[in-house]
C-alpha cells in the first residue's frame, strides 16, 4: 500500500500535514532523521506510518509510560499491531510482550530507555529491527532540560543496528542540543526537519526581580481577567505550588496545587 493509503486506513486522515511525508520518505529511502515539531503537531505519525511500511520490528523509545500506554492503545484500536515494555510490568507480562516480537507478531514495541538498556543484550539479539524511533530525543542531552542519564546509553542501538533508520522526535532542542542528539546517537548524515513554531495564540514574557506582593497581585489580576478561564500555574518547588495556592484560596480564587509528591 503506498503511505496515502495506509493514512487513510489506519489513521483516516486524507492528508498529510506540512513536512511529514518527507521525514516519512527519508526514513522508508533508509536515512536517519532528526525531527524537531511543536507538540500536537503530529511527530508520532511519522514513525507510525513508516513502521507499517518497512518489514520488521519498529523500537519506538519513550521516556513517559501514559504515553505509552495511550499511543499503544490507539494504535491497536486502529487495527496496528503494537505494545510496550517498562516499569509498570510484571515479569509474565513482559515475557508475553518477548515472545510477540521474536514471533514477528508485533510492528511497534514501545520501550523504555531504563528497560532498553536493561534488555538490551537478551532482547535485541534475535530480533528483526526495521526502524528506530527515539522520541523526546532532547533527553540524550546534558543540555536538554529533561536529561535522562539512560539516554546516554542508546548509541548502543547504532551499534548493534548499524543498517536500521533511526529518527529522533523532540518539540525542545535549540542548536546546541540538536548537534548533541546527532553526536549521541550517532545519526549518519541525517536530514533534519524543522516544522514551524509559530503559535499565534500564544503569548511569552519574562519578567526579572519582582517581589513576592507584586507577583501575587499580578497572577491574581491576570485571573481576573480570565474569570470564565481556567489555567495552570508552574512553581519551582512543591512547597511553592502549596504556598500560592493557599494564598489565591485567601483571595477569593478557586484553586488546588498537585506535584510530585502526591
Amino acid at each position: 500500500m503506498t503511505s496515502h493509503q495506509l493514512l487513510k486506513k489506519y489513521f483516516g486522515f486524507d492528508e498529510f500535514r506540512p513536512v511529514q511525508q518527507e521525514v516519512i520518505t527519508s526514513i522508508v529511502n533508509g536515512k536517519d532523521v532528526l525531527l524537531l515539531m511543536p507538540t500536537g503537531g503530529g511527530k508520532s505519525l511519522c514513525y507510525q506510518l513508516p513502521a507499517l511500511m518497512l518489514d520488521g520490528l519498529t523500537l519506538v523509545i519513550s521516556p513517559l509510560i501514559a504515553l505509552m500506554k495511550d499511543q499503544v492503545e490507539s494504535l491497536k484500536e486502529n487495527g496496528v499491531a503494537a505494545a510496550f515494555l517498562n516499569s509498570s510490568q510484571d515479569y509474565a507480562l513482559e515475557a508475553v510482550t518477548l515472545n510477540q516480537c521474536r514471533n514477528g507478531e508485533l510492528k511497534l514495541l514501545y520501550i523504555s530507555p531504563e528497560k532498553a538498556v536493561t534488555l538490551k543484550n537478551s532482547l535485541f539479539s534475535d530480533i528483526k529491527i526495521s526502524m528506530i524511533a527515539v522520541d523526546e530525543a532532547h533527553c540524550i542531552s546534558s543540555w536538554g532540560h529533561d536529561f535522562r542519564p539512560e539516554y546516554q546509553q542508546l548509541h548502543f542501538l547504532r551499534q548493534q543496528f548499524p543498517d536500521a533508520p533511526m529518527i529522533a522526535l523532540t518539540a525542545t532542542a535549540d542548536k546546541i542540543t540538536r548537534r548533541d542528539i546527532v553526536a549521541q546517537l550517532q545519526l549518519k548524515n541525517p536530514s533534519i526537519y524543522i516544522s514551524s513554531f509559530d503559535r499565534p495564540n500564544l503569548n511569552l514574557k519574562v519578567r526579572q526581580n519582582v517581589s513576592e506582593k507584586i507577583k501575587l497581585q499580578e497572577i491574581t489580576d491576570l485571573i481576573n481577567r480570565h474569570k470564565k478561564d481556567t489555567g495552570i500555574i508552574y512553581c519551582l518547588s512543591r512547597k511553592g505550588t502549596e504556598e500560592l495556592a493557599e494564598k489565591l484560596k485567601d483571595r477569593g480564587v478557586s484553586a488546588g496545587f498537585y506535584h510530585a509528591g502526591m
